[in-house]
């Protein structure tokens, strides 16, 4: 068989091993906790957007493909914590940052938002699966480098929201913890 030009130009076939040319995740490697998180984001997104009621956010969100297969418990603690603490958020997110919210894009401050309430609110994810899904969301629906800030910001606020937990951890690994 001889190649043909347009054959010699195809990209390589994509391997199935859970990442996209991008290296965000595939649907199929998600956890269901991690589903959450993604409509928990858009939901977020549309509360900050749209200034959209948590209720009418909420019977939308659950209408969408896919809805099925996210922790539903999970996601109603986002979206419906996220909302009723916004505020208290802000406040912590803020105390991190080197620019007004305003200069902030939705999606990373709905990130941003959901890193800080699981850090607060969901003892049960370890704060580097917390840290590790929140840069996931910003790389794939946040800007180029979004991911970088968001990182810099929850990495920064983890030891005063679970301090024991980082300490340890870093002790564990201190190698990993010079870089961050």
């Amino acid at each position: 068989m001889t190649d043909t030009p347009a054959a010699s130009q195809r990209p390589p076939r994509q391997s199935r091993v859970g990442l996209t040319s991008t290296g965000a995740r595939k649907a199929g490697s998600k956890n269901n906790r991690s589903r959450a998180r993604e409509f928990a984001l858009q939901a977020l997104y549309q509360r900050l957007v749209g200034k959209n009621s948590a209720a009418d956010i909420d019977t939308f969100t659950r209408d969408l493909a896919g809805f099925n297969k996210a922790d539903a418990a999970h996601f109603d603690a986002l979206l419906h914590g996220c909302i009723d603490h916004a505020v208290a958020l802000d406040a912590l997110i803020l105390t991190r940052m080197d620019r007004p919210m305003t200069e902030i894009s939705p999606v990373e401050h709905a990130v941003m938002w959901i890193g800080v309430y699981e850090m607060q609110h969901c003892p049960d994810v370890p704060w580097r699966v917390v840290l590790n899904e929140c840069i996931e969301l910003a790389k794939e629906f946040g800007g180029t480098d979004g991911f970088k800030y968001v990182n810099a910001v929850l990495n920064g606020l983890a030891p005063e929201l679970r301090g024991p937990e980082v300490q340890a951890d870093r002790a564990k690994h201190p190698a990993a913890s010079s870089s961050e």
